[in-house]
């Protein structure tokens, strides 16, 4: 029975990839026709990002796109036809769950809105300061909701109050598993959103971070799961073909912030979140570089970041682009196997 899911994934993960490969040049064409080009900000707040990236203005957003309608094409087409059809290779398809897999979809694309309207408001110069889109307290304001309401259903429809520590067991949470919850998701999609800023960066880690997560799912069972993340990590292939440098076109919020709260929330399906900071490493440090480098400014007036997130830091000092992305993308294959041993060596004791 694991040897048909290993195939299911590998075939859906792959023809994934085909089919966004397959309609990007109707996405490219939708973003170049309507100029939803991406804005340099250049209001002197952040020199040496504007300066490095000013050769980039233009470049579409909402590429993000390519990867979550995708997904929702992926889950719904198979899903509805092994209702109109009784073949039994399409009931074998279908990966759409109401206990793994309905909800990590509900806040992909729900997250994935979110951002595609905040992307919108960045390109037609609208927010703060005229341009810039939504406010960081009215991003906090709507992702927080929408975890929220994945914190509702895992503690009342799902029963969970409970987080595994590895090697020592589940830890009884009660109410105070919704705090948590809320803050793993938040954490993680601005985390995410940190790290897209370099061609090929975020979705290079996260096609890393979503395999990992297939193979934790994989061993607990939850194969639908596993399939989901395989789906996903096809279609962030597909992305990467066009995104590496240079870039024909960006994420976007509509990918990084979705996608950080969909791998919040499989972390948390899978009972898995101290992996995840281990496994999404790479989205730990550049978080981290931007908390270090605010307080150090607010705090002792100066930077300790020629710019942040880290990677503009390296950028300035002068490392190539290429060079960046594939030294992280290193760093985070390196740290998945580490959380993967983690997670395999705690499941033996």
């Amino acid at each position: 029975m694991e040897t048909f899911y290993i195939v299911r994934i590998l075939f859906l993960t792959s023809l994934a990839f085909i089919f966004a490969i397959a309609w990007t040049p109707l996405l490219t064409h939708f973003l170049y026709k309507y100029k939803m080009g991406k804005n340099i900000r250049s209001s002197g707040a952040t020199p040496v990002f504007t300066q490095l990236h000013a050769a980039k203005a233009g470049t579409p957003v909402m590429g993000g796109l390519l990867i979550w309608v995708t997904v929702l094409i992926f889950s719904l087409l198979f899903y509805y036809l092994s209702k109109f059809f009784s073949w039994q290779i399409l009931d074998d398809l279908n990966f759409l769950s109401r206990s793994q897999t309905l909800l990590p979809l509900g806040a992909l694309v729900a997250s994935a809105l979110v951002g595609m309207v905040d992307d919108w408001l960045d390109v037609k110069g609208k927010g703060v300061l005229g341009g810039g889109g939504l406010k960081v307290r009215h991003r906090l304001m709507i992702y927080s909701g929408i975890a929220a309401v994945g914190a509702w259903w895992f503690y009342y429809k799902l029963g969970w109050d409970f987080l595994h520590i590895p090697f020592y067991g589940n830890l009884q949470l009660g109410w105070s598993y919704i705090l948590i919850f809320i803050l793993v998701i938040v954490a993680t999609a601005f985390s995410v959103n940190e790290t897209d800023g370099l061609d090929g960066l975020a979705g290079g880690v996260l096609m890393t971070c979503f395999s990992a997560f297939g193979v934790i799912a994989f061993v607990q069972g939850k194969y639908d799961l596993a399939t989901f993340c395989g789906v996903i990590v096809g279609a962030l292939l597909s992305f990467l073909w066009f995104n590496i440098h240079p870039a024909r076109f960006f994420m976007g919020d509509t990918g990084s912030m979705s996608l950080g709260v969909t791998l919040g929330v499989i972390a948390m399906l899978t009972n898995s979140a101290l992996i995840l900071p281990i496994i999404g490493f790479i989205f730990v440090i550049e978080s981290a570089s931007v908390i270090i480098q605010l307080l150090s400014k607010k705090l002792r007036g100066k930077k300790i970041f020629l710019s942040s997130p880290i990677h503009h830091h390296f950028e300035a000092i002068g490392w190539s682009e290429p060079k960046i992305v594939m030294r992280f993308w290193i760093i985070a294959q390196i740290c998945a196997a580490i959380g993967l041993f983690v997670f395999l060596l705690d499941k033996t004791f």
